[in-house]
């Protein structure tokens, strides 16, 4: 009675649970060759984590998958104390560091907003002179907040730098390397978060080459 006055209303029949598991392995097979034949591209990035006394760097490979960790280290100007010739330091080193490790992307993590108004600006300008490096070579560049590298890594934003570190291994094979300069665990974890993100270089939201920005901001630009 309740079938007959089901269809009656117009309603679908209820499939029998053997159809059911069937459709639903046709379902998951056809998602299984889909993964298989779609081919991931391993890409080389390399993650900065500015400042102006110390730069950490690291340079990842691999895709979301599985990474491996080709290096990680720092760059000091403890001993430069000039303001702009700190900034000229840390130009001239990203441009070694990305003719050195020939990057297909880069990431950069961004300034921390605190209360100390000229320790931001500092990591302002030095964030700045790095992105700056990455468009003069034409590499892709991202950056991510602090909280948004902490939370791909440990799955806690508010996680510290130690725990950071401590999350790596987790991640990507790191080959036996390993340092104890939280700026350069944190470079790494800036480059392994950018790769979480899949993100294809030239998208909305990476800076690629003076003529991209120049076609995506044609009011901000004179002349």
């Amino acid at each position: 009675m309740f079938t007959k006055y089901a269809l009656a209303r117009g309603q679908k029949k209820a499939r029998p649970k053997q159809e059911k598991y069937n459709l639903l392995e046709r379902g998951l097979f056809k998602s299984r060759l889909i993964y298989m034949a779609t081919k991931i591209k391993e890409r080389r990035i390399l993650g900065i984590d500015p400042g102006t006394t110390v730069m950490g760097f690291g340079v990842i490979e691999g895709d979301f998958r599985k990474a491996k960790l080709i290096e990680l280290n720092i760059v000091s100007m403890r001993k430069v104390t000039d303001s702009m010739e700190k900034l000229k330091t840390i130009f001239e080193e990203t441009i070694k560091i990305i003719e050195e490790y020939l990057p297909d992307e880069m990431a950069v993590e961004a300034p921390f907003f605190g209360k100390n108004v000229q320790s931001m600006l500092k990591l302002g300008r030095a964030q700045g002179v790095v992105i700056a490096a990455a468009m003069y070579k034409n590499i892709p560049i991202t950056e991510y907040s602090p909280r948004k590298i902490k939370q791909s890594i440990t799955g806690k934003g508010s996680a510290s730098k130690e725990q950071v570190a401590a999350a790596l291994p987790f991640h990507l094979e790191m080959d036996g390397k390993h340092s104890d300069k939280l700026d350069a665990t944190d470079a790494v974890a800036v480059a392994l978060c950018h790769m979480f993100q899949n993100r294809i270089p030239a998208t909305e939201g990476n800076l690629s080459g003076w003529a991209a920005f120049v076609r995506n901001n044609p009011g901000r630009v004179k002349g």
